[in-house]
């Protein structure tokens, strides 16, 4: 598949497979391909965690209150330290979203590649969250994602974009 339509065909599922785990080989694939993302002076202030566990991953699915979630074979963190990402001096901006938005951006990509549905997640209960990793206090989660393979007969709806015009500019 090339790039192009690769951007064009990936969508957020949200209806899993439980029964069907992603192959390691998959799953090692598409964390490298975040391992390989660009950071703020190559920082890479990042940290990929896969729950897969049975008793864990039922407790990272009750951070976010939507039932489609349950039946994800994997839920993977996107995480970092916002102390190990780079500051700018001008004004004390710190790069960790940024870096961590693209490391997501190339997880997600990398997991279409491979066949691998995600749906990228940010309305989870952060404290909940936190407690259920038992997380030092300099690591925030940034987003979540399940990895797994949709059911039989899922279909992909309409990309719905506005055109390029509405949203370029030409100075």
């Amino acid at each position: 598949m090339d790039f192009y339509t690769l951007i064009k065909s990936r969508e957020s599922v949200r209806h899993f497979n439980p029964d069907k785990k992603v192959e390691k080989e998959k799953l090692l694939r598409i964390l490298d391909a975040g391992r390989l993302a660009p950071s703020a002076a190559n920082f890479q202030p990042w940290k990929f965690i896969v729950v897969s566990e049975e008793k864990l991953l039922a407790e990272v699915k009750s951070c976010y209150g939507r039932d489609w979630l349950k039946d994800a074979p994997h839920i993977l963190i996107v995480m970092g330290d916002k102390t190990k990402a780079w500051t700018r001096a001008y004004d004390g901006y710190n790069s960790i979203e940024t870096d961590l938005t693209i490391a997501m951006d190339h997880l997600i990509l990398a997991a279409e590649f491979e066949g691998v549905g995600t749906c990228w997640i940010e309305a989870y209960d952060p404290a909940k969250l936190r407690k259920a990793l038992d997380l030092d206090e300099n690591e925030m989660v940034f987003s979540i994602t399940p990895l797994g393979y949709s059911v039989d007969g899922y279909q992909k709806g309409e990309k719905k974009r506005k055109a390029l015009e509405e949203v370029v500019e030409w100075r």
